[in-house]
């Protein structure tokens, strides 16, 4: 069976590549907020400009490409067969490149749509659906020419995923053109606000966890050489998941002019949504019944086994948060912040990391990585960056919380906003120091990565595969 690897390795490559881009620039802006004259006045530098640049280059730079190239590895082994499609697999790799390079583009020069992680104006959206479509024809018309009965549960993730994100974006990025670079939403006030965050809640639900589960779900039992710990406990999870995720949006408009019933609807679904989240971090977990002393050994496991904790985690934070009592400390706070990172580094970084650790070697003809020492020292150096990072910024939340809503006898503020901000100051420090971290990580990763391609037995790269998942 030959499969189709050229396009896996483009895109697990340039997850490396774009992980350190978006990582140095979240570390870049982490400074400014310590060192504000590294802005050097000049407005394609400015925080405003460069933050979007960043959430859009991890999500969809390191996140997207780790998720192109795991699914399309995933999809073929399971399928035991080629990707369909024939040169669309290439297209989808060079047009995702385009959009992540006209993003790194505009977004510094200012041309923005204002929304939260769909920043981007009207052509790259056009051309972000033309890439997403052609995605969907490549990863179903695999499934469809599949040479299993079965379709193993990490493609029901990967699926749901595809179209959700599909649906999301058409939707949410419906825009009146008023030039080239400047759009208009379709929708007005508080129903472009709703839109906004059911994408916005779902980007996090289908992109940055459905996409990753189905890498959970093929790689943690590979690595640890067991099967899924419950593979009905994995249907329940990816039913249960998918059926309430879609409803949890409205919590990011707690207090706000959107109608009471659906501030609470989205609480509710958000509380319900800590069951099959749990459901799902229990299975990968649990898959290691009988083999944990490999985590002794096998930092690439470690790396899958430390991404499902912070799963449950941030699954568990983040229902909790929408608790309305809750998010009137915690909204507007770096604790939010903290929530996304440990989630987006935690999780998301985490468990693609260790994906790419095992996909690289199987790409390039190696027997395995360059350094399994240096995969050890990026763990650590990565997990203490992450440590350091949330819980300033937790520290930093509910003081900045309690400090804020904090009243006089006489019913005026006891503290000023800009005396919230010097308290916040020291913690600033702290988040900078645990970026630094991770990126340090990233640079070991890409060095160990560069080293094992070169290593590589290149006559091996394209030979036919055993035919097994």
């Amino acid at each position: 069976m030959m499969y189709d690897y050229k396009v896996v390795r483009q895109f697990a490559v340039m997850t490396v590549v774009w992980g350190i881009v978006g990582m140095a620039a979240g570390v870049f802006i982490a400074a400014q907020l310590v060192f504000p004259a590294l802005n050097f006045d000049l407005p394609w530098l400015s925080y405003g400009r460069l933050r979007p640049l960043h959430t859009n280059a991890v999500i969809f730079a390191f996140g997207g490409c780790g998720l192109f190239a795991t699914s399309y590895y995933v999809v073929q082994r399971t399928c035991q067969t080629r990707l369909f499609g024939g040169k669309l697999a290439a297209f989808t790799f060079w047009g995702w490149q385009l959009v992540i390079l006209l993003a790194a583009i505009s977004l510094p020069l200012g041309f923005t749509s204002g929304k939260e992680y769909a920043e981007l104006e009207w052509p790259i959206d056009v051309l972000i659906a033309v890439v997403w479509v052609s995605y969907a024809v490549v990863f179903f018309g695999t499934i469809m020419k599949r040479k299993t009965p079965h379709i193993y549960v990490a493609n029901w993730f990967f699926g749901a995923f595809i179209l959700t994100v599909a649906v999301l974006h058409i939707v949410n990025s419906a825009q009146v053109p008023f030039s080239l670079f400047k759009s208009y939403s379709a929708y007005p006030g508080a129903i472009d606000a709703m839109v906004q965050w059911w994408y916005g809640h779902n980007a996090v639900g289908f992109f940055l966890t459905a996409g990753f589960l189905g890498i959970m779900y093929y790689f943690v039992p590979k690595q640890a050489g067991r099967p899924v710990y419950s593979y009905r406990l994995s249907i329940v999870h990816f039913w249960a998941l998918i059926s309430t995720y879609m409803w949890a949006g409205p919590h990011h408009l707690h207090y706000t002019a959107l109608p009471d019933w659906t501030q609470s609807l989205g609480m509710l679904f958000s509380l319900i949504l800590l069951a099959p989240s749990w459901g799902g971090m229990i299975n990968g977990i649990m898959t290691l019944s009988g083999v944990w002393h490999k985590l002794r050994t096998d930092p690439i496991l470690r790396f899958m086994i430390v991404s499902l904790s912070f799963y449950g985690m941030s699954t568990f934070e983040g229902p909790m948060m929408a608790i309305k009592t809750v998010n009137a400390l915690s909204h507007y706070t770096d604790w939010t912040v903290g929530h996304v990172h440990s989630g987006a580094l935690g999780w998301v970084a985490m468990v693609t990391i260790g994906a790419v650790y095992v996909l690289i070697p199987k790409l390039f003809g190696a027997e395995k990585m360059h350094s399994i020492k240096l995969i050890e020292v990026h763990f650590w150096i990565a997990t203490v960056g992450i440590v350091l990072y949330i819980a300033s910024m937790w520290v930093a939340g509910v003081m900045q919380g309690l400090m804020w809503r904090a009243v006089n006898a006489d019913g005026t503020l006891t503290y000023s906003f800009v005396e919230g901000l010097k308290a916040t100051y020291p913690y600033y420090a702290v988040r900078l120091l645990g970026g630094i971290f991770f990126l340090t990580g990233m640079l070991v990763m890409a060095y160990n990565v560069v080293m094992t391609i070169a290593n590589g037995r290149k006559e091996l790269i394209d030979q036919p595969s055993p035919a097994a998942a």
